[in-house]
């Protein structure tokens, strides 16, 4: 197994920290990885390399005003509106496409909300190249442990519109993050784990998160490869950062025919971060779901009858 690191330029000029996680013999699959709030690429220790021993690629970025995509403290949370960041997980896929093997889309937390997103919005040509989708412990609500008041988010949003950029620092409380202390102590001391938000990067992810719980993003069953909707979801019963509830109600009510909601018992958030051989269960769960897929036959849509 080898790594590379990169520079990918966006559209508007902003440079993304990249990584990839190359498999020692010919792929198998390929996966793009979209990390959560206070995170970036380098924080998942074991995941990735046991995806690419198992004959899984894995390309993943650091999202914009995150992890080393940060040039300065002022890009700090600064990852735009809802719109920006489809477009950058757009432009990261494009560099990807058309890939000769099967492709993924995967996302954790406030990356899985934005995947769920992505699923639903993003643009068909793009999406035609996704295989399936992945979730782990995605964004869909607040945990109770972990949500704000309704005053704190009203007025969040109210002085966002006039002041976008204003920086915010929404500490995450590690010991909801995983049961292993080393965990916990690595997310405390990576001072690229910065815990902060601008008002308007924070609306953005308050309004997706309402949208998804709420049911007004839906995704359909035709999303992605061949024009079918292929989505997991791994979930810890015990999350106290995203709601284990809300995830499994947006998955109960999904209309795909090819969809898996996987409860992990007494897990917490970071399911490839829980102690000892327990994170041993999702990582396979994630490869064995990725493979069994790679191989079958791709469903073709439907040819249209000419007028």
């Amino acid at each position: 197994m080898a790594t590379e690191e990169s520079w990918h330029p966006v559209e508007d000029g902003k440079k993304l920290y990249t990584k990839t996680w190359r498999t020692a013999g010919p792929a198998k699959a390929r996966l793009v990885f979209i990390h959560g709030f206070s995170d970036h690429c380098n924080t998942y220790n074991t995941f990735f390399p046991t995806l690419a021993s198992k004959g899984i690629e894995v390309y993943t970025f650091d999202q914009r005003g995150w992890g080393r995509s940060v040039q300065k403290p002022s890009e700090k949370g600064n990852t735009g509106p809802t719109t920006r960041v489809l477009e950058d997980i757009t432009s990261f896929i494009k560099t990807v496409i058309p890939s000769p093997i099967p492709l993924f889309l995967m996302g954790h937390s406030m990356g899985g909300g934005e995947v769920l997103c992505y699923a639903a919005l993003g643009p068909a040509d793009i999406r035609k190249h996704i295989r399936g989708f992945l979730l782990e412990a995605p964004f869909v609500d607040f945990s109770p442990a972990s949500k704000p008041s309704p005053i704190v988010v009203f007025a969040g949003r109210l002085v966002g519109k006039l002041l976008p950029n204003v920086q915010k620092v929404n500490k995450l409380d590690v010991k909801l993050v995983s049961r292993d202390a080393a965990v916990q102590k690595q997310m405390e001391e990576d001072t690229l784990c910065h815990d902060t938000g601008t008002l308007e990067g924070l609306s953005g992810l308050l309004d997706r998160t309402g949208d998804l719980a709420s049911g007004k993003i839906q995704i359909g069953d035709a999303a992605g490869e061949g024009g079918v909707t292929r989505i997991w979801i791994g979930h810890g019963n015990k999350d106290g950062i995203t709601n284990f509830h809300a995830a499994k109600k947006f998955f109960d009510e999904l209309s795909a025919k090819d969809k898996e909601f996987k409860t992990y018992e007494g897990h917490f958030h970071r399911l490839h971060d829980e102690p000892g051989t327990e994170k041993q269960e999702f990582m396979d769960d994630v490869a064995n779901w990725i493979l069994t897929r790679s191989v079958e036959p791709v469903q073709v849509e439907a040819s249209k009858p000419k007028l």
